[in-house]
């Protein structure tokens, strides 16, 4: 029998906690089969932990039922990393080196890892990307193997404010530990995002509840990463204070609209005692805002929409009716949805869903970082029928089961002997008077 692994993700939101088991076989063939979710309110914005306890308490319950559905015990899980103040950062570092020795993977780690050792004020590294190398002041895709006097590295550091990792490592503190931290934009765009994209430029944007993260690649590599913390839940809050409703029903009719970004041809119908056209004039406005936000955010990479190709959309305000053309209107740039892994075979259809391709990227990403020989699931034990003693002469030995009447007071279900009544004593001394007749016959 083929020998799998068990790889389990965790991704914390701001509106849900979603965490996945994956089989890993030892030819690398990665499915997925169980999933489970917890919605919560408030203990997590803009997707940092603020109620550390609460989603402990999520996070346990999701893992029990987990376990469950594969009868083991998770002893380990990789959680994802993301939120607002999540961001990117360029640093540079020179070294020169000996001409006569070629550059190899060690001197890049060593370098790369100089890159980090400079403190960035108000904020914690939570990972290193290569964006560009240079041998001799020449750009170069791969240095290893080459010669050179020189070499400089560019890098993004993956920087985030020290709350965000400090509340991720207090929720492991419940017994199961983090194996480890994956940057989740980072994950979600190695695996949707195709060599083209990254090679021509191409902006990610995952638009969650409370955050907005956007990750723009350009000739394969990383140039830019930021978190806004603007999503979904701001459109429902608007229409929550604006038209004084309950927020769940600001939910449901931003949901119902036919088109909620076209307020003058929105339908005229009444929702939940909610105008569906008033709602429509809030939703527009503040998504207006989002989307100039995030077209903000190529200036700020220093790139213009010209030398970006696509932008790939998702998240759980993606499917908002006409974001997507929204979207393409504002940037002049080509839209279109992100799409599951294709890495990952979803054996289960009723999770095969948009809004999991977070923590398949995740399972996905991890896939790639287990070792050969570790696993994040303890399966129980099945053992098959009697397990006989080996041996020549062995013959199994019949013990006599106890009659019920020999174990004192307790009868076999646990419970007391049921007390003798007037009958049963009456029953008994007629049987035995008959008993008496009986023996005295068979001596004549």
């Amino acid at each position: 029998m083929e020998k799998k692994q068990h790889i389990v993700a965790l991704e914390i939101g701001s509106s849900k906690i979603v965490g996945a088991i994956a089989e890993k076989t030892s030819a690398g063939y990665l499915s997925v089969k169980h999933l489970q979710e917890e919605r919560h309110l408030n203990s997590v914005r803009y997707g940092i932990v603020q109620n550390v306890e609460n989603i402990k308490t999520s996070i346990n319950r999701i893992l029990k039922n987990l376990e469950g559905m594969i009868d083991g015990r998770v002893t380990q899980v990789y959680l994802g990393v993301g939120g607002r103040s999540l961001h990117s950062i360029v640093s540079e570092v020179n070294r020169s080196v000996g001409s006569t020795e070629a550059i190899t993977n060690e001197l890049i780690d060593r370098i790369i890892k100089d890159a980090t050792s400079t403190p960035i004020r108000n904020h914690d590294t939570v990972d290193v990307v290569p964006r560009t190398y240079y041998v001799d002041k020449v750009e170069t895709p791969n240095p290893v193997g080459q010669f050179g006097s020189s070499i400089k590295i560019k890098v993004n550091l993956i920087v985030a404010k020290p709350t965000l990792m400090l509340n991720l490592n207090r929720l492991m503190t419940f017994g199961i530990p983090a194996k480890g931290f994956i940057v989740t934009p980072l994950a979600v765009a190695k695996q949707i995002l195709s060599d083209s994209d990254r090679e021509l430029g191409c902006m990610l944007v995952d638009m969650g509840a409370e955050t907005t993260t956007v990750a723009i690649y350009k000739n394969k590599s990383l140039i830019y990463l930021n978190t806004l913390p603007l999503g979904g839940r701001n459109l429902t809050r608007d229409v929550m204070i604006g038209l004084n409703v309950m927020e769940e029903t600001a939910e449901n009719v931003k949901k119902n609209i036919n088109n909620p970004l076209d307020p003058v041809n929105a339908s005229n119908v009444v929702i939940e005692g909610v105008n569906a056209r008033e709602a429509a004039n809030y939703i527009s406005a503040r998504t207006g805002e989002i989307i100039a936000n995030i077209n903000q955010q190529l200036a700020d990479a220093g790139v213009s929409s010209d030398e970006i190709k696509s932008i790939v959309l998702i998240g759980g305000c993606a499917h908002l009716g006409g974001l997507k053309q929204k979207l393409e209107d504002t940037t002049k740039i080509k839209v279109r949805m992100g799409q599951n892994p294709t890495s990952i075979n979803i054996l289960n259809s009723e999770i095969n869903r948009m809004e999991y391709i977070e923590v398949f990227s995740l399972l996905a990403a991890a896939a790639e970082r287990i070792e050969d020989d570790q696993t994040c699931v303890e399966l129980n034990s099945v053992v098959e029928g009697p397990v006989m003693p080996q041996g020549a002469g062995y013959a199994p030995q019949y013990e006599e089961p106890v009659r019920p009447a020999e174990r004192g007071d307790v009868r076999p279900e646990g419970r007391p002997k049921k007390k003798e009544s007037r009958w049963d004593k009456w029953k008994t001394k007629l049987t035995n008077l008959i008993s008496e007749d009986t023996d005295l016959d068979d001596e004549q």
